[in-house]
């Protein structure tokens, strides 16, 4: 990452500004040192007999530091709240008083640190914890995975008014943090523990104490969760909206009902790869949680159309579906969600090889929004499936996407059809050994800007030309 800027705070790489509360005001008000560089430049006034002006900080005059002073200071502190953090570490830069304000507290109540991740350890998120305290809402810690225990029990300890974390990737951390988080910061609505692969049942049993508010949890590959955890969490947990476990191989069909039973106002749900589920468990979903949104079941194998029929009959809401490798799906499932579920915009039905052209024609007639559409691996959709599709009323100014990969009875009709859709912006054929380039050409002639994927080709990684990155840079240093 390259530096903010050549110019250096009186802040040294391994002390961050947000320091200490004992030494914090102490260090607001010390000048900043100004560069080296810095120090021998001059500004040259416009007239030559008119004297040189004094310099401050990064070339300003005393004039243009005195300027910058009369915007009043919940102005400024105000612009600087919708600032990231690169801009705030650049801002406080700037002069002395911007480097208070800057560095203020209240400016930093959404942070991000995922483009510093490699560089975040705990000294870091200390910091930030003593000097952001009570004004922290928001903090993504995504892929930081020098974070343990002991800096997150810092943050919450300091932070109680925080909303959302983001936690995912962070390796390190375990139940013992989760606690201190459940203990401190009642006022959660939304975590991400995704791939933090030593987070168990106790955890989702201390949110489920200590954090009644919370509506967004996502443990996906956290293969240690299994139906107790998340019994917990569905009783304590009751305004939960958005669950997602993908890939967390001991969530069952009694995770599922308890979730349906306790969380009737669930909108989102995910559990890819979850691959004990079955009907029965869809099914008490589908009555009992009528707001359902989107949901992904991909890999689920026990699926039958029960569960879409299910879905259909209760779940009219439904704009996003992923049922890849679901592979018992047939026609008929698809039929019933064509007639009932009208919002639908975004499915995913790859693999789903037991349906046929009739299943596009329920979803042109039916769904009217379908922005983007997979059928990759659907060996018996023919030309004519592609025909009914592109003649529906969604197909002309609506349908964005639609991939098409390893389907073999894809012809160059099928992209003659495709003409019709002037909104279509990218199209996947990989392996549709029956479509010609010349078709492709005169589909891209149609339609300029869209996007085919026809053919593997892989690329040359590029030649790395720079030399190893820098520990620290200057945002670093300022964190």
């Amino acid at each position: 990452m390259s530096d903010c800027s050549s110019s250096s705070l009186s802040v040294s790489p391994d002390a961050a500004c947000l320091a200490d509360n004992d030494d914090e005001d102490q260090q607001q008000r010390q000048p900043l040192q100004r560069s080296e560089a810095g120090s021998t430049d001059s500004y040259l006034a416009k007239d030559s007999d008119v004297a040189q002006q004094p310099q401050t900080f990064l070339g300003a005059t005393e004039l243009d530091d005195e300027l910058i002073k009369q915007l009043p200071k919940e102005v400024l502190l105000r612009v600087f709240s919708y600032l990231d953090v690169v801009s705030l570490c650049r801002c406080a830069q700037v002069c002395k008083y911007w480097n208070v304000l800057a560095l203020d507290g209240s400016s930093w109540q959404k942070i991000n640190l995922f483009d510093f991740q490699r560089d975040i350890e705990g000294p870091v998120i200390e910091n930030i914890s003593q000097r952001c305290r009570g004004f922290l809402k928001s903090l993504s810690l995504r892929g930081c995975q020098s974070l343990g225990d002991q800096s997150v029990r810092t943050l919450a300890n300091h932070c109680h008014n925080i909303e959302h974390l983001d936690l995912s990737e962070c390796k390190k951390i375990t139940d013992i943090s989760t606690q201190s988080i459940s203990r401190y910061c009642t006022k959660l609505t939304a975590i991400n523990l995704d791939s933090c692969s030593n987070i168990t049942d106790n955890s989702l049993k201390y949110l489920s104490d200590g954090c009644p508010n919370l509506m967004e949890i996502n443990v996906s590959w956290c293969h240690l969760i299994s139906e107790n955890g998340v019994e917990a969490l569905a009783r304590g947990c009751v305004k939960l909206r958005k669950f997602s476990s993908k890939g967390c191989k001991q969530i069952n069909d009694n995770a599922i009902m308890c979730l349906a039973k306790y969380c009737p106002d669930i909108m989102v749900l995910n559990v890819h790869s979850c691959e004990t589920i079955s009907d029965s468990s869809i099914r008490q979903l589908a009555a009992k949680c009528p707001k359902l949104q989107k949901l992904c079941v991909s890999k689920c194998a026990d699926l039958t159309d029960l569960s879409l029929m299910a879905l259909s009959q209760h779940n009219h809401l439904l704009n996003t579906l992923e049922v890849s490798g679901c592979r018992n799906f047939t026609d008929i499932g698809f039929q019933a969600l064509g007639r009932n579920c009208k919002y639908l915009e975004r499915m995913d039905l790859e693999e789903c090889n037991q349906i046929t052209d009739l299943t596009l024609a329920h979803l042109a007639t039916g769904c009217p929004g379908l922005e983007k559409l997979t059928l990759s691996h659907c060996e018996l959709i023919t030309d004519d499936g592609i025909r009914h599709l592109t003649t529906g009323s969604c197909a002309a100014e609506i349908l964005s996407v639609l991939e098409l990969d390893n389907c073999p009875l894809i012809t160059d009709r099928t992209l003659e059809h495709l003409v019709s859709c002037h909104n279509l912006q990218r199209i996947e054929l990989f392996d549709c050994q029956l479509i010609t380039r010349t078709a492709i050409r005169k589909l891209k002639n149609h339609l300029p800007n869209i996007k085919v994927h026809a053919y593997f080709a892989p690329g040359t990684p590029p030649a790395v030309t720079s030399g190893q990155r820098p520990r620290y840079c200057r945002c670093c240093e300022i964190l």
